[in-house]
C-alpha cells in the first residue's frame, strides 16, 4: 500500500506538472527547429505523435518522451492532483473548473490525433464530388465493374500494408474478393522506370520495369509511393506479379476467376455525406499583380433530395454534418486570364471540432470564478478595514 501511496502521491506532483510541461515546451521547440531539414508531417509524426523518441544533439542520440505520452501522463497528473486530490471548498471551485477545462481540452486533442480524417476535394467549375483525398496516406483499393455500370471497391488502407515497407510480406484478404493480394515491398516515395540493357536495377523488374526507391520529399504530400504486389489464387495456386505507382492514370488489370479486376495504389479517399458541385470560383489579384489578394469558391450541396447554395471563402468554411471545408488554394498557378481555373478545399472529419472552443470557454469561466472570488474577498477586507 505504502508503494502505491507514493506512487500515486508522485503522479499528483506539482513538480511532475512542472517536469512535464517543461518537456511538452522543449518537444515543440525541438519539432520547430527540425522543420528546417524535414516536412511538417514527418515531425508531427517523430515528435508529437510517439510515445517515445530519439534525437540527435550532432552525432549524440538523446532519447526524449514524445508528445503522446507527455500529454497522457499530464492528463493523469491533473486529474488525480488537480480535481480529484485537491482540497475541495468555496474557494477552489474555481480552480476545480479551470482544470476540468483543461482535461477536456487534452481529451480534444487526443480525438482530433487518432479520429480526425484530413484531406483535400479539388474541383473545376461544373464539376462535383462526394470523395475527399488524404495529402498524406495510402490505399490499395480492388476494383470491380458491375454489369449495371457501377464500380464496387474493396480498400485495404496504409497502415495494414505498412510494414511491407521494412521488408515483410503482408497478405491482404477479403471475403467480397475470390484472391489475395500480397504486399512483398512498399515504397513510401519511387517512380517507375524501364529496364534498360546493361543495367541490373537494385529492386525486381515485373513486365520490363522496376520500381527505383527515392529520397522522401520534404513535404510528405510530394512523395509518390509505390508497390510490389501479387495475387494469390487460392483454388489453382496461381502468383501472378505486378507492379503499383501511387501516381498512375490507370490501375493494373487482372482477370481472376473470369471476372476483371483493377487493383491500384492511390491516396487515401473519403466518403462525404453529401455532393458537393463547383460552380463558380472568384479570384481577386493585388493591384498590377498576378498575386491572389483573396478567392472564394460558389458551390452548391446536395444533400438527399434538397440542395443549397453556399459561399466558401478563406475565413469562412462551410460546416455541415462533422464535415468543415475550408478555402485552400487553387490552380493553375500559371494560368492566363481566361483559362478554366480549379478551387482546392481542405477538408476535416474532427469529432472533436467543438471540444477547444468548450474547453475555452470552461476554463475562462473558471479563471472568472476564481479571480472574482479573489476579488470579492479583498474588496471585503477592505470595506472592514476602512469601517
Amino acid at each position: 500500500m505504502r508503494f502505491i501511496d507514493a506512487f500515486v502521491k508522485g503522479l499528483s506532483s506539482i513538480w511532475l506538472s512542472v517536469v512535464l510541461l517543461v518537456l511538452l515546451a522543449l518537444l515543440t521547440w525541438l519539432g520547430t527547429l527540425e522543420q528546417v531539414h524535414t516536412g511538417l508531417f514527418e515531425v508531427q509524426k517523430k515528435y508529437f505523435d510517439s510515445l517515445f523518441l530519439i534525437h540527435h544533439v550532432g552525432p549524440v542520440p538523446v532519447p526524449l518522451p514524445g508528445a503522446t505520452l507527455v500529454m497522457g501522463v499530464l492528463f493523469v497528473n491533473l486529474i488525480l492532483g488537480g480535481i480529484l486530490r485537491m482540497r475541495k471548498g468555496v474557494s477552489t471551485i474555481g480552480i476545480l473548473i479551470t482544470h476540468f477545462g483543461i482535461a477536456f481540452l487534452l481529451v480534444a486533442g487526443f480525438v482530433k490525433a487518432y479520429f480526425a480524417e484530413e484531406g483535400h476535394l479539388t474541383l473545376y467549375e461544373g464539376e462535383r464530388s462526394n470523395v475527399f483525398t488524404s495529402y498524406h496516406h495510402w490505399e490499395v483499393a480492388v476494383l470491380e465493374k458491375l454489369p449495371d455500370g457501377q464500380v464496387r471497391e474493396v480498400v485495404a488502407p496504409e497502415q495494414l500494408f505498412a510494414d511491407a515497407e521494412q521488408g515483410a510480406r503482408v497478405v491482404l484478404n477479403s471475403p467480397d474478393v475470390p484472391f489475395q493480394v500480397e504486399v512483398t515491398r512498399f515504397l513510401s516515395n519511387s517512380r517507375v522506370l524501364p529496364k534498360g540493357p546493361m543495367f541490373t536495377p537494385p529492386l525486381p523488374v515485373v513486365d520490363g520495369f522496376f520500381l527505383e526507391a527515392l529520397e522522401k520529399e520534404k513535404e510528405n504530400e510530394s512523395n509518390a509511393a509505390g508497390a510490389y504486389v501479387a495475387l494469390l489464387d487460392p483454388r489453382t495456386g496461381k502468383r501472378t506479379e505486378g507492379v503499383l505507382w501511387g501516381l498512375s492514370k490507370q490501375p493494373w488489370t487482372v482477370e481472376v476467376d473470369g471476372r476483371t479486376w483493377g487493383i491500384e495504389l492511390r491516396r487515401a479517399q473519403y466518403l462525404m455525406p453529401f455532393v458537393l458541385r463547383m460552380d463558380d470560383f472568384k479570384k481577386e489579384d493585388h493591384a498590377r499583380m498576378t498575386m491572389a489578394k483573396s478567392y472564394s469558391s460558389d458551390v452548391t450541396v446536395f444533400e438527399g433530395s434538397t440542395s443549397r447554395p453556399v459561399k466558401i471563402e478563406m475565413n469562412e468554411p462551410l460546416r455541415s454534418q462533422g464535415l468543415v471545408l475550408y478555402q485552400s488554394s487553387w490552380g493553375p498557378q500559371n494560368g492566363r486570364p481566361g483559362d478554366r481555373l480549379f478551387s482546392t478545399l481542405a477538408v476535416v472529419r474532427n469529432p472533436a471540432d467543438y471540444y477547444p472552443a468548450f474547453a475555452c470557454f470552461v476554463i475562462a469561466l473558471g479563471l472568472l470564478v476564481h479571480f472574482g472570488m479573489k476579488l470579492w474577498r479583498h474588496i471585503r477586507a477592505e470595506t472592514r478595514e476602512a469601517v
